[in-house]
């Protein structure tokens, strides 16, 4: 916001509304944009639209979660809404936080089973510290274990908690079932439609606040870019106005002033950004023709600019080294194998992603890089990946602090929801990581929660091994809790790994006769090259095997004669699966078309000499 030693504002625009939907992850954000944008008339009668319309990447709508920040915008009467998609992952948080400065009220969207999870501590608590009013909305109403009256209860002691004032614990709540679009403030007579919804935004969110005639000041919170007008910076303008081919100085991180001029104005209508001359206080648009714009810049009057104080962002707790692959398979795949290539690409992330850093290491073809989480390292390389690029990245290790002599490391706050035959099982697993329970909860349904503080590097690996053991039926969320002294050792994987001894092509004989040491991650017909994990010894030990192995022919009958063999289907390891499995001497190789394990020694007879 700007100075807040300056005036409160008056109201910028009577006609404007700004708001966020913020939740955790899964709960309906999406689907319930999609109805807002349906019956606000956005959409012609015969216009085909999909669902999840604002999650408009082939990742976001294969895992069914947002991964950035989507702006939209409706009518409604003879207002204009304009409306942010947040992602409720933590790991995203990064988004968030630059969200929730361009808004002036949250929609908090909370499952009517789940009730209040990790995420939704997360975003609620930044939206708090921003003292923006909270609508909560209740969503799935029509779920068979829904629980409204109890999840209500448990947003109450939510609100308490969080140290929520007066005003924002009196919110309103409403009742809706997004995927037919319904909302009701009474969840024993069902909606007929969200206009219910519509009208507690109108009431309940400020009209924005800001001087149209004072000098102008934009913060910059998310950027596009287009290849006829280059960077496009996305941003409110928190006073003053803009008209296309104005002067503006942009007030750059560093304190610098970069003076330019506005070539294109947009606003926001529905899914499609709209041409517009000029736009005033309260609004948010995209503005085209401003070079080297960065998240946090401040654009602002000519003669006067004055700097709008950059988004606070939550400091990153999980590291990974990305490295230029060198296997011998390098370039088989991917259009982008060099440094400069890999360099580019992450300086790009950079521009438009507030929570992630790059540091340089010894080796120059590899840089270091600090994000929020596994999950989101893990979809910026699998992003990666589908533009073309060939990488290899490390196992994640945490970041760490030295305060007062003391060695610090992050915490995490851990809930689980389990069938209550699998508690014992994933207690025990979490307290060999450091973890301790703070909390169980069981609700007479079958299922328990259980909620722990746990080191973050006690969750890296953990993900599999819970999903393993509890049959898939395992739900586990976390989110950063802060800083504690250094917990102790944590060991690593109890395994060996099956490693291949020469380059060549698995062979369905050799791996039928290696079975019984572990378990496969390769199939017959795969290439293989020495250095190359094959496959998890059932051992502590790495063995090396030889996978091309074929069977001789005899005095009797030919090579090809097989005697029938069974083979176990060998366990396909996806990226994240993949990330959590290696030790801190192996590597994955990632390439648009394999995803394959190596020792980062690939030569046998020097990885113990190295080793030691």
């Amino acid at each position: 916001m700007p100075d807040s030693s300056r005036p409160r504002p008056s109201v910028a625009n009577l006609l404007r509304r700004n708001v966020a939907i913020i939740a955790h992850v899964d709960h309906g954000k999406t689907t319930l944009v999609d109805g807002l944008l349906r019956q606000s008339g956005v959409f012609l009668a015969h216009e085909r639209v999909a669902e999840r319309a604002l999650d408009n990447t082939d990742l976001e709508r294969e895992r069914g979660i947002t991964i950035l920040a989507k702006n939209t915008a409706v009518h409604y009467r003879d207002l204009l809404i304009n409306i942010v998609d947040t992602p409720g992952h933590a790991d995203f948080g990064g988004e968030v936080e630059r969200t929730l400065s361009m808004v002036d009220g949250v929609l908090l969207l909370v499952d009517a089973s789940e009730g209040p999870l990790p995420q939704t501590r997360f975003v609620l608590r930044k939206a708090l510290e921003r003292l923006l009013p909270p609508i909560v909305v209740i969503n799935k109403i029509d779920r068979r274990d829904a629980r409204p009256a109890a999840v209500l209860n448990e947003i109450f002691d939510l609100f308490i908690d969080l140290d929520a004032t007066e005003e924002q614990l009196g919110f309103p709540v409403l009742y809706t079932n997004a995927k037919i679009g319904t909302a009701t403030s009474d969840p024993a007579s069902p909606g007929a439609d969200l206009r219910p919804l519509f009208e507690a935004i109108v009431d309940h969110v400020p009209p924005p606040r800001g001087d149209p005639d004072a000098p102008l000041q934009i913060l910059v919170a998310n950027l596009d870019a287009s290849d006829y007008l280059g960077r496009i910076a996305i941003g409110r303008i928190f006073n003053g106005r803009v008209r296309i081919g104005d002067p503006v100085s942009v007030c750059k991180l560093d304190g610098g002033i970069a003076q330019t001029r506005i070539t294109k104005l947009f606003a926001f209508e529905g899914l499609r950004r709209i041409d517009i001359d000029e736009a005033a206080a309260g609004d948010i648009v995209c503005l085209a023709g401003i070079e080297e714009i960065t998240i946090g810049e401040t654009i602002g009057d000519p003669a006067q600019p004055t700097a709008i104080p950059p988004i606070a962002v939550d400091e990153p707790t999980v590291s990974m080294v990305f490295g230029v692959n060198t296997s011998p398979m390098t370039g088989r795949d991917g259009q982008y194998v060099t440094s400069r290539n890999l360099r580019e690409r992450l300086a790009r992330e950079l521009l438009g992603n507030v929570s992630i850093r790059v540091e340089d290491t010894e080796a120059p073809e590899q840089v270091k890089v600090v994000g929020r989480g596994e999950l989101q390292l893990s979809i910026l390389i699998e992003m990666m990946r589908r533009e073309g690029y060939e990488l290899q990245v490390s196992r994640p290790e945490i970041v760490t602090k030295q305060i007062n002599g003391a060695l610090l490391e992050p915490m995490e706050d851990l809930v689980i929801d389990v069938p209550e035959r699998f508690q014992g099982v994933v207690i025990a697993q979490l307290g060999g990581r450091r973890g301790v329970m703070t909390k169980m909860v069981n609700q007479g349904s079958g299922r328990v929660r259980l909620e722990f503080r746990i080191p973050t590097r006690g969750l890296i690996g953990f993900r599999s091994e819970f999903l393993t053991d509890t049959r898939g039926t395992g739900i586990m969320n976390y989110l950063f809790a802060g800083w504690e002294p250094w917990h102790g050792e944590i060991p690593a994987r109890t395994t060996g790994a099956l490693v291949a001894d020469r380059a060549g092509t698995a062979t369905g004989y050799a791996i039928f006769n290696l079975q019984e040491r572990g378990e496969m991650f390769i199939e017959p017909g795969t290439p293989v090259y020495e250095g190359m994990i094959v496959g998890e010894n059932a051992r502590a030990d790495d063995m090396d095997v030889n996978v091309t192995k074929q069977k001789k022919q005899t005095n009797m009958r030919a090579s090809t004669a097989d005697e029938a063999i069974r083979l176990i289907p060998p366990r396909k390891l996806g990226l994240e699966q993949a990330i959590e499995f290696i030790n801190d001497d192996e590597l994955v190789e990632v390439t648009p078309a394999s995803i394959r394990l190596r020792k980062k020694t690939l030569t046998a007879n020097q990885r113990p000499r190295r080793a030691g």
